[in-house]
């Protein structure tokens, strides 16, 4: 027998195996990320869809706050019926640190949006403003926020000709309360 035919068959059928066994975990490790990039974005885009709800709902609450006797309740029910809160765990298990953070500042402006409605804010009031705006602003952190992670771009205001990503400059009410001095 000749041994050094039997080494080189050992070594050739253990590098292929190992090479196999590399090759699969390696597309296990890709699909698995690719998954995991995909269950992320499901989670962003949940977020962001519920919040965006539970703001039409305040805006409809303020817009006639006759129809809900109870204000407070109705705003409550606004948040709890967009699933608000169920979409912000989710994003608490799947984000990054910097989408949870930017998650999260935008969870507390649309309460700090949802308390104003409550104490009968109107659209067109400077209590609904003073929510409105920093509300509007955190939407739009949020969305560069998820941006920058899942495609590695960024966003800015100017890409869309503003100023700013609260609206204040776009807004007739604030503008006309800036420029009156007050």
């Amino acid at each position: 027998m000749d041994w050094g035919t039997l080494v080189a068959t050992v070594c050739g059928g253990s590098l292929a195996v190992s090479g196999t066994v590399l090759a699969d975990h390696l597309r296990r490790r890709h699909e698995n990320d690719r998954g995991s990039g995909e269950r992320r974005r499901a989670v962003y885009i949940e977020f962001i869809t519920a919040a965006e709800t539970g703001h039409a709902r305040l805006r409809q609450i303020a817009q006639s706050p006759v129809a809900d006797a109870d204000l407070g309740a109705a705003t409550r029910a606004a948040l709890s019926d967009a699933a608000i809160y169920e979409a912000r765990e989710r994003l608490f298990i799947d984000a990054t640190t910097a989408v949870a953070s930017a998650g999260q500042a935008l969870f507390e402006q649309l309460r700090a949006l949802q308390r104003a409605v409550a104490t009968g804010a109107d659209p067109a009031s400077r209590a609904f403003h003073d929510a409105y705006h920093p509300y509007i602003g955190t939407v739009w952190a949020y969305r560069v926020a998820v941006r920058e992670e899942l495609e590695g771009q960024s966003l800015s205001p100017t890409a869309f000709g503003w100023d700013r990503w609260d609206g204040r400059d776009r807004c007739p009410l604030c503008r006309e309360t800036t420029d009156s001095g007050t």
